[in-house]
């Protein structure tokens, strides 16, 4: 028999359910787009890649440190302007070290003047310099300020305003409606995307410094695709596991001799985040 003590347990007991579903949703969601993002960024490398007259010069990959795929910036004009994008960064210390794990990061940057009109576009980031990387110091740097950005060759010559001995720390590239080239970003500010981090990673707070590091939890196969085309691209050794570094380095005594190959270099910590 249904007394009212009942019904009322009965309905705070679905309110409970209501309130923890609500609450799952969004954690779920918000993976999904974040893969969808991997998903989107490892297709603009393929397709970039694919251009012979207009793709990214390997002469500039191989001195990469450090790459920003920012698929579907949107920008939108009347007099004055802005864009806005999300994408992600791979790091490396050396450049014959594999690529990090992805950290999920924002550009946004603005503009004046006579212009009217929206468009998309696929943005790519060059770091060629240790200093271009590490500098995003507090978790954002903006470019042309706290570092030099170049509009970026494409191709075997490039553009005849592009500095051809790579002397800029970040080039910067954009496809908008199939064409492909450098673009003028100074002024435009990228920054770490936290929540998003929290989200592919599944660790609340994780920092950008975690994830470079290898000392963050395992991001979803997804991420190892991306990587992979990344490799490809740059010529570089491939990781076959997006684990964290940390772990490549936890062989026993007995596997370390019994294995010629030489052990990993420790993981580097990047200082990409100020932890206060």
């Amino acid at each position: 028999m249904f007394t009212p003590k009942k019904v009322f347990s009965a309905l705070l007991y679905a309110a409970a359910l209501g309130i923890a579903s609500s609450l799952a949703g969004p954690a779920h969601a918000g993976a999904a787009r974040e893969e969808g993002r991997l998903l989107t960024a490892t297709e603009v490398l393929e397709e970039v890649q694919g251009m012979p007259d207009q793709r990214l010069p390997d002469a500039l990959l191989s001195r990469a440190y450090g790459i920003a795929v920012i698929p579907d910036v949107t920008k939108v004009a009347f007099i004055f302007g802005g864009r806005h994008g999300n994408g992600v960064l791979v790091v490396r210390d050396k450049l014959t070290s594999p690529w990090s794990n992805p950290v999920f990061v924002s550009l946004t940057g603005g503009s004046w003047g006579f212009q009217a009109g929206a468009q998309s576009s696929d943005i790519i980031l060059v770091f060629t310099t240790k200093t271009g990387v590490e500098g995003i110091a507090g978790g954002k740097i903006t470019l042309g300020a706290d570092v030099s950005v170049a509009t970026g060759p494409v191709g075997r010559q490039g553009s005849a305003a592009t500095d051809m001995t790579f002397n800029a720390e970040i080039y910067s590239y954009a496809r908008t409606r199939g064409l492909f080239g450098g673009i003028a970003l100074d002024g435009s500010v990228m920054a770490i995307d936290r929540s998003a981090n929290a989200a592919l990673y599944s660790k609340s707070g994780v920092t950008a410094s975690e994830i470079l590091s290898g000392q963050a939890p395992l991001p979803p196969p997804t991420a190892q695709r991306f990587l992979d085309r990344l490799a490809a691209a740059t010529r570089s050794s491939v990781r076959t596991s997006p684990a964290p570094q940390a772990d490549q380095s936890a062989a026993t005594p007995a596997q370390s001799q019994t294995n010629a190959e030489p052990l990993p270099e420790p993981a580097r910590t990047y200082p990409l985040e100020d932890p206060k």
